[in-house]
């Protein structure tokens, strides 16, 4: 039985007081059985967020790291930084890191690599777009990128990543895959990673894409749906602490 995971990703959004009321209403979200937590701030608040959730059940991560160890890279934060901070998690290859900031594949899989290597757990996001969906090659598309990342860290270290599955055309839009398509994609993914020798069942496999109070609960009765990678909703208390009651009563 895989444990329910559930990640909240407050993308460029916060500020010291507004995460200080934020921060005091998700500590809570941990004390369920059966679902670990996880909060991602951007990089300015994440020690406010590791004080404020020191002793509580959920955990703190990062929205992305550098797949550099250290050096000349101005901008960028490394895996030891994340983790000299607190930090136990990291989201690496998210939609918009992709399509907004111009992240390959390859990338992506040095990022995961990275994160590995220095005891960070990283969340390997993968997804197609609208047009994509629409060709019929949804699938294609998410096997390409779950390859890539195979390909460089070998089935067996695999078996450390977690994965999230967001369809990009359901990331802050709104519209959310039904609870079958979202199944039948995570499905796919499990079984691709069986076929690359990945020990599968141990995966766990996140569902992210306007994931709300109101859907968690059907996204979460799928057998391969493991937990949500949650946007919007992970930035109010109430409707997040929601979502972590649905993934534990699951």
């Amino acid at each position: 039985m895989r444990k329910k995971l559930v990640v909240g990703n407050w993308k460029m959004n916060g500020g010291l007081e507004r995460n200080a009321v934020l921060l005091a209403g998700l500590a809570a979200c941990g004390n369920r059985e059966g679902v670990d937590v996880v909060v991602c701030p951007p990089y300015p608040y994440l020690a406010q967020a590791v004080a404020a959730l020191r002793g509580a059940a959920v955990a703190v991560g990062g929205q992305d790291l550098c797949a550099f160890k250290d050096g000349a890279y101005t901008g960028e934060v490394s895996a030891s930084m994340l983790l000299d901070i607190g930090c136990a998690w990291v989201i690496v290859g998210h939609s918009e890191r992709r399509s907004l900031f111009g992240e390959t594949d390859a990338v992506t899989a040095a990022k995961v690599l990275a994160a590995l290597d220095a005891g960070l757990s990283p969340i390997l996001c993968v997804g197609e777009s609208l047009a994509q969906r629409e060709a019929g090659d949804a699938e294609v598309v998410v096997r390409a990128q779950l390859d890539r990342v195979v390909d460089v860290l070998g089935a067996e270290r695999f078996a450390g990543v977690v994965v999230a599955y967001e369809p990009v055309w359901a990331i802050g839009t709104g519209k959310t895959a039904s609870p079958e398509q979202a199944q039948g994609m995570h499905k796919e993914i499990r079984m691709h990673l069986e076929r690359r020798g990945v020990a599968a069942e141990g995966v766990k496999i996140l569902y992210g894409g306007s994931v709300t109070a109101a859907n968690a609960s059907q996204l979460f009765a799928e057998p391969d749906i493991d937990g949500a990678l949650v946007g919007g909703a992970s930035l109010v208390a109430d409707s997040f602490s929601s979502i972590c009651a649905a993934a534990a009563a699951r």
